[in-house]
């Protein structure tokens, strides 16, 4: 059986939620999955005031675990078309992994939450998989065999990079996830998973 992380960091919820729709995907694929989240960064009082999600369950990862899985998944809120801050902090203390080629050949895969239809959902997809291929990892996107991409009749996010979702219901509220968002973030890690599997399974039988 494959592992699978999934690491995200999640201000409001809106990633926290597309993460267990991955693990659920994951786990449609017969692999196991692993919920972990990084380091908040912002003070508590900070975080307080502006309304951030301080409940979640997902415990917080090491760096040094990261080598024990088969493919990690990565969720990030954007911040001005890039990864959060929390997020690009806990990959810059990779130095060792990178250095030892730890994470060389494994698969990586991203999904993203964006306040806005424009608000830079490929670029931070993008400039984390930027980091992933310095790691050396193999990078797995959302095909368009997942033809919710494609929808015309509603406000979605997803794209052929990766998962996504829209945070924002356009009044200044929060929008939750769609299903179809949902939908995307599950084939995305089934897709992993098989991926990773099929890796895991190559690897076994060269050695064999």
């Amino acid at each position: 059986m494959s592992k699978v992380l999934i690491l995200y960091y999640s201000s409001y919820g809106h990633i926290e939620t597309m993460a267990g729709a991955v693990a659920e995907g994951v786990r449609q694929a017969g692999a196991s999955a692993t919920l972990r989240r990084v380091p908040e960064l912002v003070p508590d009082s900070v975080a307080a005031e502006a309304g951030y999600k301080v409940d979640q369950s997902a415990p917080v990862a090491t760096v040094s675990e990261l080598a024990d899985y088969d493919a990690i998944i990565v969720g990030t809120p954007t911040r001005y078309g890039n990864m959060a801050s929390q997020m690009k902090n806990f990959l810059d203390q990779t130095g060792a992994l990178w250095f030892e080629d730890k994470l060389v050949g494994k698969v990586g895969s991203v999904f993203t939450s964006t306040g806005s239809q424009h608000g830079g959902q490929e670029t931070t997809i993008q400039s984390t998989q930027t980091v992933l291929f310095h790691l050396g990892m193999i990078i797995v996107g959302l095909p368009y065999s997942f033809k919710g991409q494609m929808r015309m009749d509603e406000i979605t996010g997803c794209s052929p990079y990766g998962a996504s979702t829209l945070a924002d219901d356009g009044e200044g509220g929060h929008r939750h996830p769609s299903e179809n968002e949902l939908d995307g973030a599950r084939f995305q890690g089934r897709h992993v998973a098989e991926i990773a599997s099929a890796l895991a399974a190559g690897r076994q039988g060269r050695a064999a």
